[in-house]
């Protein structure tokens, strides 16, 4: 139950951390450490690193919730990829973890175990026939992709449907360069000039790693992601019902014709 009166369903992440203070520290409300958990948890599925630092914190001191340093580990981590300077200096006071498991109200849905007959899809289709003009791009998505643990060929994808591989390109929500950043995405991977094609490589790739690690490497939900956000992938529990997002996904999966992604080593 929201503790500032605000509908559940409508409140933001900065609402959520907010209550979460409160509950946290007793301001105003009485002190309800698993309650503050709980409302870290709905802000940190939202993508917001407060509140991923927050809940990493509570998890390393055993606030509200049985201590666990590897869950805290790939909290810190997480935010620490959206640039917080807190997370990422707690990250060096513990030991790495990628292969910690997340607290329940934060892990994805595990992924369905592909059956013998979908086995096919775990050998890689063809390359498809891109533009000349992308051998440039390519060649940038080569050497930078593997630094992330991104599928070159899941990245060729998603520039080819976002930018058709115009590095300038910018489009009528403001979205820039290659892997058409928004200024939120830009400014949340630390990515100064969209239109350096380096650097928007370099965001898009570490916010596709991101997504593959929140929706355990499903590459559908990965791409709706990409696209509505991952907070409208969590609200409706799968593809947003947006023409636009249900296009984008055909669209990508056409071009890379695999369900699952290996999950990237957590940085």
């Amino acid at each position: 139950m929201a503790l500032a009166g605000t509908p559940a369903q409508a409140q933001t992440a900065a609402d959520l951390i907010a209550d979460a203070v409160r509950a946290e520290h007793g301001e105003g409300v009485p002190r309800d450490l698993p309650q503050a958990v709980a409302l870290y948890c709905r802000a940190a599925r939202l993508g917001a690193a407060d509140a991923q630092y927050a809940l990493g914190w509570m998890a390393a001191n055993g606030r509200g919730m049985p201590r666990d340093d590897g869950a805290a580990w790939r909290l810190f981590a997480l935010a620490a990829e959206q640039g917080h300077a807190q997370a990422r200096h707690l990250l060096t006071l513990l030991p790495a973890r990628q292969d910690a498991a997340l607290p329940a109200c934060l892990a994805p849905p595990p992924a369905a175990v592909p059956s013998a007959a979908a086995e096919v899809d775990l050998i890689p289709p063809p390359e498809p026939a891109y533009p000349a003009g992308s051998v440039p791009v390519r060649r940038l998505v080569d050497r930078l992709a593997p630094e992330y643990g991104v599928d070159p060929r899941l990245a060729m994808a998603v520039i080819a449907v976002e930018s058709g591989f115009r590095p300038n390109a910018v489009s009528p929500r403001n979205a820039q360069g290659l892997m058409q950043l928004i200024p939120a995405t830009a400014q949340r991977f630390r990515v100064r000039n969209t239109f350096d094609p380096e650097a928007n490589l370099r965001g898009g790739l570490a916010y596709l790693r991101w997504l593959l690690m929140r929706f355990n490497g499903d590459v559908q939900l990965v791409a709706a992601a990409y696209n509505a956000g991952e907070g409208a992938v969590e609200r409706h529990g799968g593809v947003p019902p947006y023409r636009e997002t249900q296009v984008y996904v055909q669209r990508i999966a056409a071009l890379y014709r695999q369900a699952w992604h290996a999950l990237p080593a957590a940085h």
